[in-house]
């Protein structure tokens, strides 16, 4: 056997590399306003990375020089991206200018929205700093739903459901009353009535014709997880056993699923969805059935 036949046969095989640690990097978050837009825009691009950490410096409300001269050596003291909406125009070029000398990459996230709105509306942009955030009549719309919202929730003043935009039904833990404050916050007076298995739905809720009604549903595997865990939080026992009990369980997720098909009410499935997906799908529905 020659040397090189033992080298071969004598070399381990290669090693795996270790998985890297999350990579963690500075992002800027540059805005005349709240900084509510890119800070969900950093969000949802993030997530897309789930080896790199953003390390967030946010900057609200930079609306003078001084104010932009301090956030730029901030930039410079600890790199990284920047993300920025900002509208004054001496303010955009001194950003701009100087991230650029840094080699710093800077992103004007909402500029190619504003580009497709005036090039298809054929109108000139206002250049309002922080104009969505105004005191008008979509933000008292706000406020009056969640009041609402939080006036009807589990079950309350049901004989005053008619003015609701929506109204959720279904059984216990599947995301009833936080999927009503998400839909609150847009604006939607979203109200919520629990299936209880040992009565029935109000009769009220059967009268109404404004309001959008929608069934919840979820897996009975995964709220016998969800309700034992609760459960355990109550430190609950003896008579509670059929709150967490599977077959009973199951036996209320066909009642509420036939109930929902016999009056023709819309259901959604809420077993893998965040609470954000099920508002999202309400309000396609809700959208769709104004458009009607």
């Amino acid at each position: 056997m020659t040397n090189t036949s033992l080298e071969q046969t004598s070399q381990e095989p290669p090693r795996k590399k270790p998985a890297p640690l999350a990579t963690f990097f500075h992002v800027h978050l540059v805005s005349d306003s709240t900084g509510e837009t890119i800070n969900a825009m950093l969000k949802a691009t993030a997530s897309q990375f789930a080896a790199a950490k953003p390390l967030e410096h946010i900057y609200a409300l930079v609306r003078s020089r001084a104010q932009m001269e301090k956030t730029l050596a901030e930039i410079e003291a600890s790199p990284g991206i920047v993300l920025y909406t900002v509208l004054n125009p001496d303010l955009r070029r001194l950003l701009e200018i100087r991230c650029n000398e840094l080699q710093t990459p800077a992103v004007s996230v909402l500029d190619p929205l504003l580009n497709a709105f005036t090039d298809y509306l054929g109108l000139q942009q206002t250049h309002r700093p922080g104009a969505q955030h105004k005191l008008d009549e979509d933000y008292f719309n706000r406020i009056a739903a969640l009041d609402y919202t939080l006036s009807h929730d589990d079950g309350q003043m049901t004989w005053d459901l008619e003015p609701a935009d929506v109204v959720l039904v279904g059984v216990s833990r599947t995301s009833k009353t936080p999927t009503c404050m998400y839909l609150a916050n847009r604006g939607v007076k979203a109200a919520n009535v629990p299936l209880v298995p040992t009565s029935d739905l109000p009769p009220e809720v059967f009268k109404l014709r404004k309001p959008l009604i929608v069934g919840l549903v979820a897996s009975p595997e995964r709220l016998a997880q969800i309700r034992k865990s609760r459960l355990g939080e109550l430190n609950a026992s003896g008579a509670a056993e059929d709150y967490s009990d599977l077959e009973v369980i199951r036996a209320e997720v066909i009642r509420a699923k036939r109930l929902y098909t016999k009056h023709r009410w819309p259901m959604i499935d809420v077993t893998r969805k965040s609470v954000e997906e099920t508002a999202a799908a309400i309000l396609t529905k809700l959208s769709a059935r104004q458009n009607r």
